[in-house]
């Protein structure tokens, strides 16, 4: 019997969620900085960032998902042990992203005016040209949102997560005064902050891809690995990446179709609509961050073998989501209204945004983590087909169910679309507490 060994003292802890904040941050700040600075090319550019953003998230959290599926696989072989097994897995995980990645591309290329058409129908003229240019040049990114996304995860999942950071400051260093060279020097509007956004990507695509061929590293990556397909291994990693992938997949889709709704509401809904979501997303960075350690730390106590260090990493990591969303909302109420002074907002759509986000400040440090950050922990276990069934069933009967009721029937407009919002939230961190709570996902592996 192996003597047990302590997989993640303290010290290992901090160093494995502070990067991912601040990865986080950066992350989510890319898109902030762009709607910031586009917000001075008027509200039509604003929204019509908005609604390409919405098809984007879709893009990146599917692409996300597929790079789940290989960091909990190679988590599992890190926990284990088993070197040349997590190697093989960073490889394909890596050969899968690049194919899928690259097809999302060249879909979109070839639709992008439709698709935007069949989402959101008819819209202000002068949007749907904002949104037409800014959608088919962001498409160029996806391959490079897909390297990242898969390196970042790798690194992540041998508890390197400082590698992600650098690679998100690159992003943020070229973005921020890409943005502004093209907007406010070469008025480019739209189509400046995408261009900006496109290079920084691809910069940091390029210097993860070549961080992880650095001999020595335990998922560095060879020539074998990446182009000796092995369908056995590809099976573990969609095993996980492909619900994973349909949950967020559904998730966004519906998030898509709200839009569409929304749209019908005019451009101050539109615009306070995004506005508050990009806010609010800044608030739960720490409650995402969470999820992401849970990934990891799950997925090595699972390989290892210590079912007592798994409940128990398990208990203290949904605790610590739980503290983190409490003080971050309580920020996100305190710091409102300065944030907001930074847009170029009428008077009609601050006030509507103000109503939506301290709604969501509530609401948000009493469910989000349980209902986003927990199910990281289902998942790292190898049960993404439950959290997928979970969340697409929630998603449509009581956040899209209601958000129909509430802004149409009751004439809430955007406001009853956030309701929905909020109860589908409480119905997921229920269900997902008490798939938790029974403790039994500690015994299940994915290799």
């Amino acid at each position: 019997m192996q003597d047990t060994k302590e997989l993640f003292d303290r010290k290992k802890l901090i160093n494995l969620m502070l990067p991912i904040l601040g990865e986080q941050f950066l992350a989510i700040s890319l898109g902030l900085f762009d709607s910031l600075m586009v917000s001075t090319c008027g509200e039509a550019a604003v929204s019509g960032v908005s609604l390409v953003d919405s098809i984007a998230i879709l893009v990146i959290q599917v692409l996300s998902a597929l790079a789940t599926g290989g960091a909990v696989v190679c988590s599992q072989y890190i926990g284990q042990g088993n070197e040349k097994n997590a190697k093989k897995a960073s490889g394909q995980l890596m050969s899968v992203m690049m194919v899928s990645s690259v097809g999302l591309m060249i879909i979109v290329l070839c639709s992008y005016r439709t698709l935007l058409r069949l989402i959101f129908g008819s819209i202000d003229a002068d949007v749907m040209e904002n949104a037409v240019t800014y959608f088919w040049i962001s498409a160029l990114s996806f391959p490079a949102l897909g390297l990242y996304n898969a390196g970042a995860s790798l690194f992540r999942s041998q508890g390197n997560s400082r590698v992600s950071l650098l690679s998100s400051l690159v992003m943020n260093v070229i973005n921020i005064p890409g943005n502004a060279l093209l907007i406010f020097v070469f008025k480019m509007g739209v189509a400046g902050a995408a261009w900006a956004t496109l290079f920084s990507r691809v910069v940091a695509a390029v210097a993860v891809f070549i961080m992880l061929q650095k001999k020595g590293g335990t998922l560095a990556l060879t020539r074998e690995s990446l182009f000796h397909i092995d369908t056995k291994m590809i099976r573990r990693i969609l095993a996980i990446g492909i619900p994973s992938g349909i949950e967020s997949g559904m998730f966004q889709i519906g998030k898509l179709l709200l839009s569409s709704m929304i749209s019908g509401f005019g451009t101050v809904a539109i615009t306070a609509n995004a506005v508050a979501g990009n806010v609010a997303s800044i608030f739960n960075i720490p409650g995402i961050a969470v999820g992401q350690a849970m990934l990891v730390v799950i997925g090595q106590a699972i390989g290892y073998g210590d079912e007592k260090q798994t409940l128990r990493y398990g208990k203290m990591l949904r605790r610590l989501g739980l503290i983190s969303m409490i003080v971050s909302e309580i920020l996100h109420l305190l710091l409102l209204h300065p944030i907001l002074g930074l847009y170029n907002l009428s008077d009609a759509t601050y006030n509507e945004t103000v109503k939506l986000l301290i709604s969501c400040a509530i609401l948000s440090a009493v469910f989000w983590s349980d209902s986003f950050a927990l199910p990281s922990v289902l998942r790292a276990a190898g049960k993404a087909k439950f959290t997928m069934t979970v969340s697409t069933v929630s998603m449509w009967v009581f956040r899209i169910g209601s958000a129909i009721l509430l802004a149409k029937t009751f004439k809430l407009g955007v406001f009853g679309v956030w309701i929905g919002m909020y109860i589908d939230w409480v119905f997921r961190a229920a269900v997902f507490y008490m798939a938790y709570k029974k403790g039994d996902w500690s015994k299940n592996k994915n290799i």
